[in-house]
This record gives C-alpha cells, sequence and structure tokens, in this order.
C-alpha cells in the first residue's frame, strides 16, 4: 500500500483529520524551530562568508605594522619579510595620518594614507572599484566607502586646510579588505607631507603560515618586534580585528537566535514524541483493528510517523518563509558593512534547515510509533481505551489526606496515572517558561547596553556652544516662484554638497566662546555639578587612521562608561581605552600611549578599559587638559534638587544663545537599530515558544480529559458540579506548572548567563556587571509564576469542555 494511498493512505488522513488539535501543535512547533534555524544558519553565513571571500582573493593581510624609519631602515624591513613563519610581505610603504579637505572647505576624517605605485602586490591587492590608480604626486585614490554625489572622480582635495596646502586630484577608489590604509597615492606624495609638518611612517603588510588565533597573532607580533630595534614597531594592526569589526553587525544576534533555535528543537521533540505517544495510547483498540484486517507492523509504524510528518512538512514551509523574513532586516544590516553587497539566505540554509528538522521529527515519532508496530492484535483489542487500573492509586490515597477539597485532590493526583505523559507536558512548560526568563534578560541586557552607550542622557541639561547648521534654499530657477517651498532635506543629511552646487547652500554654524557659554552655565542658580566635553579625532602611534576621542574638562564621572576593569579618568595623563583598543595595539592597562590632536602630542597612561559597543570604530576618553588647543564643545549639567531642568534650560538658553550657542534638556537618544531589532526578535521567538508550550499543555491535558471523560461523567453523577469538574482538570496541571517554572527560572538565567558574554565576544568586548546582574527578586518570582500561567491557560480549553460535557454523554463514552 502507498503511503498517501490506498488504505494506508486513508488511515493517516483520517489520524490527521481526527487529531486537530495534535496537527496543529506539530505544525506550530516545527515552524518555531526550523524559522529560528533559518535565522541562525543565514547570520553565520553573513558574518563569515562575504570577509572570508574578499580577504582570500586580495591576499589580505594578516599583519599590518607601522615602523619609525628613523629607528628602522628599509634594509631592516626587508629583511622582516624573510622571518620564520613569514608566508608573504609587502612594503615598505610610507604612511601618514592627514585630513583632506575638499573644495567647499569641509574637513574629512582622518585618513590613513599609504604610498603605494600599484594597487596589487604580494600581499593585500587592493580591487580598484572605479577611476585608475595614483601615477604622480598630485594624485589620490580613496576609499570606495567615501564615492557619492558629492566627492567622485576628479574631485580636488588639500592635505589640510593650510593656505599652502598640497592639492590633490582624486583619481579612482578601491577597496581593501585588510583595511590597511583610507586612501592611496604615489609613494613620492606621501613622503612630501613630511615637509608640511605630518609625521610619516613605514607600513609593511605580512602574511603568516599561522595567523588564525589571537595567540598565533601574538606571537607574530612579537617576533616582528624583536627582529628591529626597540621602539622601531610603532604599532600593528591584526587582521581578526577586522574582520570581527565587519562581521559583527550579524556575528552578535547568532548566539541568542541559535540559543533560540535549540529550545525550538528541544520543544519540537518533546511535543512530537508525546502527541505520537498519545495517538498510540488512545488508539489501541483502532491499532488491533488495523492488524486485524491485515495491515503489518510495518505499516502502522509508517502510518503514525506519517500522520507527524504531514503537519512538521506544513510548519517547516511557514518555518522557512518566516526565517527568511526574520533575517531580512539583520541581514541588511551586515549588508551595509560591505558597502551595498548583496546578501541574503544561502540556499543551503533553506534546504538543510527543513531536512534536519525532517530527521528530527520523524525520530521522534519512530520511537512511540515502534511501540504501536510492536502490540500484539490481541491485546490491542482488548484493553481499548480503557486506563491501566492501579495506576497512580497511592497518588490519590496520599492527596486525599490533604485538607483540600476533593476535586482539586483528585486533579492533584491525576498526573501519577500517566507519567511519561506528565513528564513531556512538565518539560513542555518548563521549556516556555526557560524561553520567557530567558527573553526578559536578554532584553533587560540589551536595554542596559543601550544606556550604557548614552552618558550624555544621565544629565538634565545640556549646553552647546553651536545651534543646528542652517540650509539656506538657492534662488529659484528661471521661470519658478519665489515663493516655492525649500528642497527636502537638513544641512547634515549626507554629505556636505560640493562648491558652486545648485542643491543647497550650507552656512557654517557660527561658534559660541567656550569660556562665555561655561560663564552662562555657573552663572545660573541650581546648579548641582557640570562637566565639558569635546568629540574630536585624533591619532595615535600605531594605530591607522584617525581614532574618534572624547576629551572631558572637570569632573566626569557623571558621564563615565561602564568599566570592565581599571577606573575613570581621575587627572591628566590619563586615557580610558575599550577592549578593541587593548587588543588591536597589543598594550594593557598600565602601557603609555602617544596621542596626538591636531599639532599637539601627549603620553597618555591607560588606565581604565571601557565597556563599548560603538562598532569598528575605536574611542578613547582623555582629560581635556592634556590638550591646551582643545575647548569643549558641550557642556553637561546636573540640577540641584528641586530645581526645573526646564526652566534652568530656558535660562541658560536666552543667554547662550545669542552667542551662537543653545540649551535644552537632555533626552534619552533612541536605542540603536540592531538592538532594538535583536530585542523585537526575542520578544517574538519568545511568544512563538510560549504558545508551542501552551499548545502542547493542551494536547496533554486535552488526551488525559478525553480518556477520563467516564470517570468524569461518574463524578458528575455523584454531584460534582461544572465548577467543581473545571477545577478538577485545572489543578490537575497546577503542580505540573509550578515545578516547571521552579526549574525553568534557574535553566533560563543560566542561559542567559552562558548566552550574552558569547555576544559580547562577538562584538569584541566583555560585559560589565550591569548587563548581566538583570534579574531583580521580584521579577524572578513573576516568571516563576508563568510557569503556573502557562500551564493553567493551556488547560482552559479542555477544562471548559469537560465542565460542558452532559453527564449522559460522558457515562456512554467508553
Amino acid at each position: 500500500m502507498s503511503l498517501f494511498g490506498g488504505a494506508l493512505g486513508r488511515v493517516v488522513r483520517a489520524g490527521v483529520g481526527r487529531r486537530r488539535v495534535q496537527t496543529v501543535v506539530i505544525a506550530v512547533a516545527t515552524m518555531m524551530a526550523v524559522a529560528s534555524a533559518v535565522v541562525a544558519g543565514a547570520l553565520m553565513v553573513a558574518a563569515a562568508a562575504p570577509f572570508d571571500k574578499a580577504f582570500k582573493k586580495q591576499r589580505g593581510a594578516h599583519i599590518t605594522a607601522q615602523f619609525d624609519p628613523a629607528e628602522a631602515s628599509a634594509a631592516d624591513l626587508a629583511r622582516t619579510g624573510k622571518l620564520p613563519g613569514v608566508a608573504a610581505s609587502a612594503g615598505p610603504y610610507p604612511s601618514a595620518s592627514v585630513r583632506l579637505v575638499d573644495r567647499a572647505g569641509f574637513p574629512l576624517p582622518s585618513l590613513a594614507l599609504v604610498g603605494r605605485s600599484a594597487p596589487d602586490g604580494a600581499v593585500d591587492r587592493v580591487d580598484l572599484k572605479s577611476g585608475r590608480w595614483a601615477q604622480k604626486p598630485g594624485e589620490i585614490v580613496l576609499d570606495a566607502s567615501f564615492e557619492g554625489p558629492a566627492l567622485g572622480i576628479g574631485a580636488p582635495m588639500k592635505t589640510s586646510d593650510a593656505k599652502d596646502a598640497a592639492t590633490l586630484s582624486v583619481v579612482g577608489f578601491a577597496v581593501s579588505a585588510s583595511k590597511t590604509a583610507d586612501a592611496w597615492a604615489a609613494p613620492a606624495q606621501v613622503d612630501a607631507l613630511a615637509s608640511q609638518g605630518h609625521p610619516v611612517a613605514r607600513q609593511m603588510l605580512y602574511r603568516f603560515d599561522s595567523a588564525s588565533t589571537k595567540q598565533q597573532i601574538v606571537a607574530d607580533r612579537k617576533k616582528l618586534a624583536a627582529s628591529v630595534g626597540p621602539g622601531a614597531l610603532l604599532g600593528t594592526q591584526s587582521w581578526l580585528d577586522t574582520k570581527r569589526a565587519a562581521d559583527q553587525g550579524a556575528a552578535a544576534a547568532v548566539p541568542f537566535v541559535m540559543a533560540f533555535g535549540a529550545l525550538g528543537i528541544v520543544m519540537s521533540v518533546i511535543i512530537v514524541s508525546s502527541v505520537i505517544s498519545g495517538a498510540v495510547g488512545t488508539s489501541l483498540r483502532r491499532i488491533g483493528v488495523l492488524k486485524a484486517i491485515g495491515f503489518t507492523p510495518r505499516e502502522i509504524v509508517r502510518a503514525y510517523v506519517a500522520q507527524a510528518l504531514i503537519p512538521a512538512v506544513a510548519g517547516i514551509a511557514v518555518g522557512v518563509v518566516l526565517g527568511n523574513v526574520l533575517a531580512v532586516p539583520l541581514l541588511s544590516d551586515t549588508e551595509s558593512v560591505y558597502g551595498g553587497a548583496s546578501l541574503s539566505v544561502a540556499w543551503w540554509v533553506d534546504v538543510a534547515a527543513p531536512a534536519v528538522a525532517l530527521v528530527v521529527v520523524g525520530i521522534a515519532a519512530l520511537i512511540p510509533a515502534l511501540r504501536a508496530g510492536r502490540l500484539r492484535t490481541v491485546e490491542a483489542i482488548a484493553v481499548g481505551r480503557a486506563p491501566r487500573t492501579g495506576r497512580g492509586q497511592w497518588a490519590h490515597r496520599a492527596m486525599g489526606m490533604l485538607p483540600l477539597p476533593r476535586p482539586v485532590t483528585y486533579g492533584l493526583a491525576t498526573p501519577f496515572t500517566h507519567p511519561i505523559r506528565t513528564l513531556a507536558l512538565l518539560l513542555a512548560v518548563a521549556s516556555g517558561t526557560v524561553a520567557a526568563t530567558f527573553a526578559v534578560g536578554l532584553t533587560s541586557s540589551l536595554n542596559a547596553i543601550g544606556s550604557s552607550q548614552d552618558p550624555e542622557s544621565r544629565a538634565a541639561v545640556t549646553v552647546t556652544t553651536t545651534r543646528a547648521i542652517e540650509v539656506v534654499a538657492p534662488p529659484p530657477p528661471a521661470g519658478g516662484d519665489a515663493g516655492d517651498p525649500p528642497p527636502p532635506g537638513g544641512g547634515d543629511a549626507g554629505p556636505p554638497p560640493v562648491q558652486d552646487s545648485a542643491a543647497s547652500t550650507v552656512k557654517k554654524p557660527e561658534v559660541a566662546d567656550p569660556a562665555k557659554v561655561r560663564a552662562a552655565v555657573t552663572s545660573q542658580p541650581g546648579v548641582e555639578s557640570y562637566y565639558g566635553k569635546a568629540q574630536t579625532e585624533v591619532t595615535v602611534a600605531g594605530v591607522s587612521g584617525s581614532i574618534q576621542a572624547t576629551l572631558y574638562e572637570g569632573d566626569a564621572r557623571a558621564g563615565s562608561y561602564e568599566m570592565l576593569s581599571g577606573h575613570w579618568i581621575t587627572g591628566k595623563g590619563q586615557v580610558v581605552v575599550p577592549t578593541r583598543f587593548l587588543e588591536r595595539t597589543s598594550t594593557k592597562l598600565g602601557d603609555t600611549v602617544l596621542v596626538t590632536y591636531e599639532k599637539e602630542s601627549a603620553n597618555l597612561r591607560i588606565v581604565g578599559e571601557s565597556f563599548d559597543t560603538s562598532g569598528s570604530e575605536l574611542e578613547i576618553h582623555a582629560n581635556m587638559a592634556d590638550f591646551k588647543s582643545a575647548e569643549p564643545s558641550t557642556f553637561l549639567v546636573e540640577t540641584k534638587s528641586g530645581v526645573s531642568a526646564d526652566e534652568y534650560a530656558t535660562k541658560v538658553a536666552a543667554v547662550v544663545q545669542p552667542l551662537g550657542g543653545d540649551a535644552t534638556t537632555s533626552t534619552e537618544e533612541e536605542q540603536d537599530g540592531v538592538i532594538l531589532i535583536m530585542a523585537a526578535m526575542a520578544v517574538l521567538l519568545t511568544v512563538m515558544l510560549i504558545i508551542v508550550a501552551g499548545l502542547g499543555v493542551l494536547n496533554s491535558v486535552l488526551l488525559d480529559t478525553r480518556e477520563r471523560i467516564h470517570d468524569l461523567g461518574v463524578c458528575r453523577a455523584i454531584g460534582m458540579s461544572p465548577r467543581q469538574t473545571m477545577s478538577l482538570v485545572l489543578s490537575s496541571v497546577a503542580a505540573i506548572g509550578v515545578t516547571g517554572g521552579l526549574i525553568g527560572v534557574p535553566v533560563g538565567y543560566a542561559l542567559h548567563r552562558l548566552v550574552m558574554p558569547v555576544m559580547g565576544r562577538a562584538v569584541g568586548t566583555a560585559l560589565p556587571s550591569p548587563v548581566l546582574e538583570v534579574y531583580g527578586p521580584f521579577p524572578v518570582l513573576l516568571l516563576a509564576l508563568g510557569g503556573v500561567v502557562i500551564a493553567v491557560v493551556g488547560a482552559l480549553i479542555p477544562a471548559g469542555w469537560a465542565a460542558r460535557v452532559r453527564t449522559a454523554t460522558a457515562l456512554r463514552t467508553e
């Protein structure tokens, strides 16, 4: 007989149609598991494949090293390429940090400019995306991320805002997977920058035989440092840091999605096994009849496995679609990392996840189906639907001794009648509680991360030395109406316009004197404390390109970041850096780094390791007093108790606005898009898991209620009311709910403590205590009661059915 045709097909279709609740439960459970698996698989592919492919194609540099030309000659550097373990090398190339200025006078971020005569080589074969390579002085090639309407081929750039600064013409845009530079020019052009006050170093690029782990990279770096004189090696950049920075948009979401996927798979196994086991247990007479009319044991097994696979296939199909939809926002975030490269769910993920799910469902259904195949015909017919006598009688006697109403004690003893089914019910409730506990901790940690990265929101009032850039509409075109509204957009919506552009005219903002703004802040009554702050760019010896720096004036403890080790800035000569800085520069707390702001340099000692999730960019925190030319652009003010922040801001604004500044009450910034996406996805997956758990409870209680309907009819006949019948059914799952909650909360807590550090490592940082310790006593109590809620809500429908069934109908059911 075929599986979907003939007598066996009719048996399968009848079983699926008759057990509609069980069919829905299997479909939803498999849908949840497959959706999570597809998202996790898609993110894992997106987190590795694009970078790895580009890095391999370009023969990317495992280590990018900067050397001091005064301490190591070109011959010395050439010899480092022949060290044991060095597979290939390129260089030395002259390199310098410059801040290019476009023809409209707007500076670009500080760039790592490297002098290379050609884009190819033994290491880091740069891909030219448009234009051509720089062939002579006066030409420059920029990273492809700078290409746009405001900056194209032929655009003139100056190496600084000085009148005698060299002018460079953009001749091309290129991409380096290793991120060895932000711009390239002819070697002679970079060497010429030394005469303009730009320190010029020498860059070497290396590929090693062994460079796949952090320990190997550290060992390779030590080998390079030992091969040259002391102080010659200024700094290095590891390809592992570059890869992690490129991959972290998707990589951070992989651990928690995998955790939900694992919970979904576990729940699928539990529920499918429970459903098929219940189907076998309640169909013994039917199985006996089928065997009596000629069905073989193998056909019986196939029939019951098929009854699980049919709804599973439907759930898997929906799960694949849902997984692709859920992956879109996170993939689009990763897509931006690779400059618009098209990323989508890999085809093999959409094939592998359903295939694995089918195998899991098939195995889960096979075990109870084999039991049906092994049943003897006579035994199956004789037993029928009647439960085995004597099972759980001790529980009824023990529960009867409790000072509770008889329907409640009867219900409390019911789970012991079917211990296997009760165990499956307990595991389903516990899994739902685990998911809820994990999701609460995850979203709380994500919110804590967002809050920790926005210390300015803690201040009551923010006072700035500038106001928003004003955009002035251009004159109307010929024939146009002077009253037409200006084109949409703002002054900071995109790159600065090209000079003489007809699109808009940008007026540079008036900057108020920081001393006058500071005086306005302190002159108003009601100030509890304040500190100044400036966001700028600096360079650090040995680190390619510019680094974002936050400089603080005064006591800035109120605006401090969470610390992983060490302490916050307490005076001059100190710097606080994120974990990525320590790893990229191979430094540690107590080391000294040379930081340059404009034309001032200072040796700063690393005193703290901050918690920072700002992505691939490095950001350091230092005292403004270390740089005489630095001035605060923002003052963060905390008002005294009882002083209205709005009134204080209004008074200060009245003073500083005529100067060009402004004052506003601080508002919490919107959460990062990735954090919001992950939190929303966690909530969605949790709701799905809880629904699956509730459906698992519904299925188990429905099977038990139908199996015991005759006993319930007897109870109704001797005076049990519908309300007491409902309390009997609900009390049968209440204890299971309590136990499931007590099991699920600790497991969910442990899962949170396991997954969150993995997510932190994916973005290159450890996590501070406030991000990990997010469970309070009251939330834990509520989560523990969540197991009872899942169990009771899942049992409401069968309990209501049992309460409504007529006594005569129940007594006639055998």
